[in-house]
């Protein structure tokens, strides 16, 4: 088997915008396995976050092109998952192909007979196109909203917020925040009592990462419970006991691509449940094909809440690779 990359470039049908910046365009490199005929064996997408993948400024083409002379096994292409370690989307999308290579396992959403429960995703824009999106998500069927806030001015969010919750009270409509590391360490527990008012259900990386003082302290009184996400980014899972016990979050947002792969969130799911926290997985703005297997992979799992996997349609083109999934009310399923 060898291995050879190609390049896509997905444009946004408008910028994705969080309180980091914003995307207009973005590569996905898919990883292709072939055998020694060319014929293909199995695909992954290696679709980097420039400014948060560990691996986001790498030359990952050069990386691929490097090996593609080789020949390798199975037990071969597991050796090399160990190599690019340090290559947490590469990674991704290798563990992808042997997962494939070795079965992946068909589960009721893989075969179209059910569904995977998502939230509907409203991106950072002007207050008034947000609120107008938000409705729409609700019209189109989505029971779970999820604002991304901390970017614009605070009280404007807020007064946001106090308007659709008086729309659409907790029983209707759950709603989700993601600050994506936005508030300053020492207001945000004021910003989290003024958003607590609207019956929150979660609020993902409220400061920036590797600040543990402060990350348990606000995991400890906030009245909104609090979810990881960059910061397990680069985070040793190995190492988790640190971070698990003594921060005690409330929630883990796993994003594959980010932390390497499945196994990498398998281990991080064991390990949350010795201290009875809870997960869901989300998609870090990848393509189709990486979409598709991320969503194959989570649908093995009794999910209890639902999933942030509802970013298939943000590009003009999408990779026309593999299975597709398509966004019905508020659940995801497979292309038919």
């Amino acid at each position: 088997m060898r291995l050879r990359v190609e390049s896509h470039i997905l444009q946004f049908i408008k910028p994705a915008k969080t309180s980091r910046g914003e995307y207009s365009s973005k590569t996905a490199h898919v990883l292709i396995c072939e055998d020694e005929l060319g014929n293909l064996l199995a695909m992954g997408e290696a679709s980097p976050l420039v400014d948060l993948s560990v691996d986001g400024k790498e030359d990952l083409t050069s990386i691929v092109q490097s090996i593609s002379h080789k020949e390798f096994t199975l037990s071969g292409l597991h050796e090399l998952l160990e190599e690019w370690e340090k290559y947490p989307t590469l990674r991704f999308a290798l563990y992808c192909i042997i997962i494939k290579l070795e079965g992946f396992p068909e589960t009721p959403f893989s075969r179209g007979e059910s569904s995977i429960s998502i939230n509907g995703l409203v991106w950072m824009n002007d207050i008034e196109s947000m609120e107008e999106e938000a409705h729409q998500k609700v019209n189109q069927g989505f029971n779970i909203i999820k604002f991304k806030v901390g970017a614009l001015d605070f009280d404007a969010e807020c007064r946001l917020l106090e308007r659709f919750r008086n729309r659409y009270n907790p029983f209707q409509v759950e709603i989700r925040l993601d600050a994506n590391g936005a508030f300053l360490p020492e207001d945000a527990m004021s910003q989290l009592k003024d958003l607590s008012r609207f019956t929150i259900h979660s609020i993902e990386q409220p400061i920036k990462p590797k600040q543990f003082d402060w990350l348990t302290k606000i995991c400890r009184e906030s009245k909104i419970p609090i979810a990881l996400d960059e910061e397990l980014i680069g985070y040793n899972v190995r190492e988790h006991k640190t971070l698990l016990s003594h921060v005690a979050p409330h929630y883990l947002i796993l994003k594959p691509t980010l932390l390497g792969g499945f196994d990498h969130c398998d281990n991080w799911i064991k390990a949350a449940s010795k201290f009875d926290i809870g997960w869901w997985s989300t998609s870090a703005l990848e393509g189709s094909l990486g979409l598709y297997d991320i969503a194959r992979w989570v649908s093995n799992y009794p999910l209890q809440m639902a999933q942030g996997l509802g970013t298939g349609s943000l590009f003009v083109k999408n990779l026309d690779l593999g299975p597709q999934t398509k966004v019905v009310g508020g659940d995801l399923w497979v292309r038919g």
